[in-house]
């Protein structure tokens, strides 16, 4: 209990500084002295301090069971794991905002200790527009998310964790993922500063594209482990499902690409200043208007935390007013672009990453109207539709061919013109191999879709084309491994498509079925009394081709919340996945089992990893 006071007094007092940084930052805006005082860099240090010390009050809270706090009641139990304890802390509302909290204060430190160079005016206008966002998470804490709600009575047991959540994944998950939004709001206030002082060039440029990526490369982590815990912890045998909560997270990361691509440009050539700030603004937006849609219980997904419109409405006004602001000083400030700077040659990279970013803002586009549009949908009509993978692949596969084609040649393309002779025919082998490759593969596959073919005629092509530009000895590596991971998570995606299969029969212990050429025998089952779970783990053996494979999927009974949850065993290897998840029925003597072979699994990790791996050296490259 002492702790809880002492982790929601300290809120307060970090809301407090947020005021008196305001107020000597303004001040210090009309003095002479060319560097900040060192009272901002304390105050702002202290608030850090204060909220990392209430974050770790609620961590103890969990650690000790301490059920006088709601937040730790409504997710914890005693029978927890030590390690779910802890991860419980930001796996609810509360702790996941107050984590948000955490970082955004971190951030704004940070900014400070490493924008030195920066003129004065810039970095205290960043500051004060970080400080606006983080008084308004504050207040949202403090007054609609409080994680340090008293009660009393103080119950005897908690409500327990949701099992889906107990997972080592998603427990790194949220925190890798918040690194990647809260960085957008540096992105956020720094354009609005750079506008303000009429500093948006090459110099902040070079400056920003730290925070960019940054920011970029843990939202890419982010997204890559979340979709590793959707493959084998919800049991439906895939990576991506076009889940409105999946795509929120996708939204702001198309828009950082874009933004990574365009902020190149601007400090190259001094060009696309406004398409700069204005992907700055929207990048942002998006992070804030994905906190809106899933703590609101707007959506339905597995994924969302509340279902509380009162907060979402509180997060709705606070988003409005930051975009008026935003558009406001945007529209009063908006950079004056010189008659020399706006010439674009047809073949140019400057060109090419201007067409990039129309296809990235396309792809965006859709994914917004189908996350949002049932949504609106509902509001209007009262009809409850939802909108699937058919919706995306109908709309973003057409553009992909056109998209891929053109990211295989964009990135060899030299600044302000390219000369189309040097071009025309060093890419026409790889291209002739990639025809070659791909009607082997439609012919295999038996698809007769002339559409089939030009997809992966374009994917094999950029494959080729990226791989080829990986092992040049040239400088840009970052950029060559993201653009080469990138290539490779295309095509695996496709190859997983067309060649993934799988079997769907209720069995008993001890029958036996065959899968085309397989024999899939169910031996038996065992139990096993955990912690807090009952486990119910079955034997079953493959028989593929003479190879013998033993899987052994199992089903939980949770204790607190009382809850069933399905947990696939996958026998991972280079090419393909086996992956087999079995379902109770209703009769004791049946259980539902799903066998699938998921081929490529192995190279969508890997690719993920691979377009991580760029980004961060794109962040090493900007420290030297």
């Amino acid at each position: 209990m002492l702790l809880s006071q002492l982790g929601f007094y300290s809120l307060i007092l970090g809301l407090l500084l947020s005021f008196i940084l305001l107020i000597f930052s303004y001040k210090n805006l009309f003095t002479k002295d060319i560097n900040l005082k060192k009272n901002i860099y304390y105050i702002s240090f202290l608030q850090f301090f204060l909220v990392i010390q209430s974050f770790f009050c609620l961590i103890y809270s969990f650690i000790v069971s301490d059920f006088s706090n709601e937040t730790v009641y409504n997710n914890s139990h005693t029978t927890k794991p030590f390690f779910y304890k802890i991860s419980g802390t930001w796996g609810n509302h509360e702790g996941s905002l107050l984590l948000w909290l955490l970082v955004l204060t971190l951030f704004i430190f940070l900014f400070l200790i490493f924008s030195k160079e920066q003129p004065k005016k810039y970095r205290l206008l960043t500051l004060l527009f970080q400080q606006i966002i983080i008084i308004g998470f504050f207040l949202f804490v403090l007054f609609a998310s409080n994680p340090f709600n008293y009660l009393f009575p103080i119950p005897k047991e908690g409500l327990g964790l949701n099992p889906i959540l107990q997972d080592p994944a998603l427990a790194i998950h949220p925190p890798i993922l918040y690194l990647g939004y809260v960085g957008s709001s540096i992105i956020f206030s720094s354009s609005l500063s750079a506008l303000i002082c009429k500093n948006v060039n090459s110099n902040w440029a070079r400056h920003i594209k730290l925070w960019i990526f940054l920011s970029w490369t843990f939202l890419t982590l982010g997204i890559m482990i979340g979709s590793i815990w959707a493959y084998y912890e919800l049991g439906w045998g895939g990576f991506w499902f076009w889940d409105p909560v999946e795509n929120i997270s996708l939204m702001p990361w198309l828009c950082l690409t874009a933004l990574l691509h365009t902020i190149v440009v601007l400090e190259k050539r001094q060009v696309l200043k406004l398409w700069t700030l204005i992907l700055s603004i929207a990048t942002f937006t998006f992070s804030m208007t994905g906190t809106f849609l899933v703590r609101s219980g707007i959506l339905n997904s597995v994924h969302t935390f509340a279902n509380d419109p009162t907060r979402g409405l509180f997060i709705l006004i606070f988003l409005f007013v930051l975009i008026l602001l935003s558009l406001l000083i945007l529209f009063l400030y908006q950079p004056k672009t010189s008659n020399l700077q706006k010439k674009f040659f047809f073949l140019s990279k400057e060109t090419s990453i201007l067409v990039n970013n129309w296809f990235m803002i396309y792809f965006l586009s859709v994914i917004f109207i189908g996350t949002t549009y049932p949504i609106f949908l509902e509001v209007l009509t009262n009809a409850k539709i939802s909108v699937g993978p058919p919706f995306y692949q109908k709309l973003l596969l057409p553009f992909l061919i056109f998209f891929l084609i053109f990211m295989s040649f964009g990135p060899n393309l030299k600044w302000i013109k390219s000369s189309f002779k040097k071009i025309k025919f060093k890419q026409i082998f790889p291209f002739i191999i990639s025809i070659i490759i791909s009607y082997l593969i439609i012919i295999k596959t038996n698809s007769e879709h002339l559409f089939s073919t030009i997809l992966f005629v374009s994917a094999f092509y950029l494959f080729f084309t990226a791989s080829r530009d990986l092992i040049k000895k040239e400088n840009h590596l970052s950029q060559k491994i993201s653009h080469f991971g990138f290539s490779l998570l295309v095509l695996a995606i496709l190859l997983n498509s067309v060649f993934a299969d799988e079997f769907s029969a209720n069995m008993k212990i001890g029958e036996e079925i065959k899968f085309k050429n397989s024999f899939i025998k169910f031996k038996k089952i065992e139990t096993y009394e955990e912690k807090n779970y009952k486990s119910i783990v079955a034997d079953f053996e493959i028989e593929d081709k003479k190879k013998i494979i033993n899987l052994k999927p199992e089903i939980r009974i949770y204790n607190q919340p009382n809850i069933l949850t399905s947990e696939a065993d996958i026998k991972v290897s280079f090419f393909s996945d086996k992956f087999l998840v079995m379902n109770l029925l209703k009769d004791d003597d049946f259980f539902n089992v799903r066998y699938q072979i998921k081929p490529f699994m192995l190279w969508i990790w890997i690719s993920g990893l691979l377009l991580a791996i760029g980004g961060f050296l794109g962040l090493i490259r900007k420290f030297k």
